[in-house]
Order: C-alpha cells, then sequence, then structure tokens
C-alpha cells in the first residue's frame, strides 16, 4: 500500500509526520487552542499530556497501518495545528481533519493545510475519493471544502446529537473524487 510523504508543502504550510518527540509543542499547541477547540472536537473536552502521548503512539502506529496519516501543521518556523488523512467513513475513501492554534485561524492556513492533503491523497492509488466532514454549525470548515472545490453531497442528523458543545447534531459531508475514481 502506498502511503503519502511524511513532508508536504503547500502555500505557506510545511506538514510534517508527528513524531514521539513532538509531545511538548502538541501539549502546549493544545492547551493554548483548548477554548477555541471545544465547541467542535470531542477529545478537547478532556485535556492531559497522557492523552496527547497515546495520540502520538497511534499516530505512529496507524501511519505504519495505512490506516490514518496526522501531520502537524507549521508556519513560520512554528507548529500551528494538526491535521490527518484518515480512512474513516468506508473503503477506498479517506477523510480530512484539521484544526488550528485560533491566533493562526483566519489566514488560509487550514485551506493550505488541506490542499496539501489532497493533493497527497490523490496519489494514493486505492482511493477513489476524498472527504471532509464537519458540523452544520461549523461554518468555517465548510468554507476550507467549498474554497478546494469540494461538493456538499450530504446532510446528516446524527442520531445521538451532537458530539461536542458548539455542534447541533447534522454532519455536513463535501466530496472530492480523485482521479483513481475518473480512470475506473
Amino acid at each position: 500500500m502506498e502511503q503519502p510523504p511524511e513532508i508536504l508543502r503547500h502555500g505557506e504550510v510545511e506538514l510534517r509526520r508527528w513524531r514521539a518527540n513532538d509531545l511538548e509543542t502538541l501539549y502546549q499547541v493544545a492547551t493554548e487552542s483548548l477554548d477555541h477547540l471545544r465547541p467542535w472536537m470531542p477529545w478537547a473536552a478532556n485535556h492531559d499530556r497522557k492523552q496527547y502521548e497515546g495520540f502520538l503512539a497511534r499516530s505512529n502506529e496507524e501511519w505504519e497501518a495505512g490506516q490514518d496519516y496526522t501531520f502537524a501543521i507549521t508556519a513560520l518556523g512554528a507548529v500551528i495545528g494538526s491535521c490527518g488523512l484518515h480512512r474513516r467513513a468506508e473503503p477506498r475513501v479517506l477523510e480530512i481533519g484539521y484544526w488550528l492554534h485560533p491566533a493562526r485561524t483566519g489566514k488560509g492556513f487550514a485551506t493550505m493545510a488541506a490542499a496539501a492533503l489532497v493533493d497527497a491523497g490523490k496519489g494514493i492509488p486505492d482511493v477513489d475519493r476524498i472527504e471532509i466532514r464537519h458540523d452544520e454549525a461549523n461554518s468555517a470548515s465548510g468554507a476550507v471544502a467549498r474554497r478546494l472545490g469540494f461538493a456538499e453531497v450530504e446532510r446528516v442528523r446524527e442520531p445521538d446529537g451532537p458530539d461536542a458543545p458548539g455542534e447541533v447534531g447534522v454532519t455536513v459531508i463535501w466530496r472530492l473524487e480523485t482521479r483513481a475514481a475518473s480512470s475506473g
């Protein structure tokens, strides 16, 4: 199975595979971002170093297994967030996820990071489409998908309701077909 490169670049961002020795940096950026992330990220409700140690260990295992590819988003010489390509929805589909430090939002960094992930995802032969999923209330994530040419394909009411306090419990699904899908 082909995997994405460990370093990706697009515009002003460089994405690099998370490493075990990134614990302090990840912990600091996440800690500074908690108020910004809690409305949208259920994991932000429980915050401790062990959580991030586990994330980094799982990131490595899942990368090696070809399941998830997580990256530190860097710009201006610093880690400013996290993103990844995830095999969650169904076979042959990658889902993009991302978050940024609040001081770095509104500057195009999420769009640049997602664009780098799209380019990398298109290079993985067993991928037919790439998706971005977000809660309907998270309009910023929808704007990233729209700017990158994703098509909104569905809105799904979550049977158990919202996962995080800022959500309304309706998942918006955006889709981008890759070259693999158009050639087969």
